[in-house]
């Protein structure tokens, strides 16, 4: 569990169990209803909008359930009114951590998610305190079993990626864009055949802090804890398990 790219792997596969008890639809749905309520019910114009779509269709939401998300979001339905905030905290070890949640009741949401920090050694901070150590970015992942290095970077920087990483004990190449650009590099990948393992806007630490086994076991159970909240959409943080401890963890587990 190293780095950006395992952690981004390991919550692409997750969500297919996780939609399977409807936590990802709940999720989805808020943000469907944001996007079409800040940027208007048309994807074609909406780019957030259009993401979150793509996000149900990968899950197999139902048509249905998409057009009524569209509709309470832009107001041709009723429905409940959500309210976006990030919070910043830390983990254990002094892992940064930034939560973005979605709620109809902050007064009801922010205790939970301090006892929840609280409770696997962590806590909350004051706002800023830790997002300067994170840049948001597009994040692609492509199969590496299924596409040659040339291809994708060539592919991808001519669509106007800023950058593709390589790590050869990763599965996926790990490409980079300015948030604005990610869907048009997305589809011009799709339009090359190469297989996406996932495609998000996302917020990439700039540096990373190491942990062993003890550290390690509180913030799994810390990100397991937050993910599964369902008013939290998105949770970022810093840390990086090594091979060697993560193995230990998965035996004594």
């Amino acid at each position: 569990m190293s780095g950006h790219s395992k952690w981004a792997s390991i919550k692409h596969k997750k969500a297919d169990t996780d939609a399977k008890r409807g936590k990802v639809f709940t999720k989805i749905v808020k943000e469907i209803s944001i996007a079409a309520r800040l940027g208007g019910g048309d994807p074609m114009g909406n780019p957030r909008l259009r993401t979150a779509i793509e996000k149900a269709k990968e899950v197999n939401m139902p048509h249905d359930n998409i057009k009524k998300a569209v509709m309470k979001g832009t107001g041709e339905l009723p429905g409940v009114s959500y309210e976006e905030f990030v919070y910043e905290g830390y983990g254990p070890a002094g892992v940064a951590i930034m939560i973005e949640v979605m709620t109809d009741n902050k007064n009801r949401t922010l205790p939970e998610i301090r006892m929840i920090m609280s409770k696997s050694g962590g806590s909350l901070g004051e706002t800023g305190c830790v997002s300067w150590m994170f840049d948001k970015k597009g994040y692609i992942l492509v199969n590496k079993a299924k596409a040659s290095e040339d291809l994708v970077m060539s592919v991808a920087l001519e669509a106007g990626a800023e950058d593709m990483k390589n790590d050869f004990q990763e599965d996926n190449y790990e490409i980079i864009t300015a948030p604005e650009d990610m869907n048009n590099v997305k589809t011009s990948i799709e339009k090359a055949n190469l297989p996406i393992e996932s495609a998000e806007v996302t917020m990439i630490p700039q540096n990373y802090v190491v942990l062993n086994q003890k550290p390690a076991e509180q913030m799994i159970r810390l990100m397991d804890a937050l993910e599964d909240h369902e008013d939290i959409q998105n949770v970022y943080a810093n840390f990086d398990i090594p091979d060697e401890v993560a193995e230990q963890i998965g035996k004594s587990s």
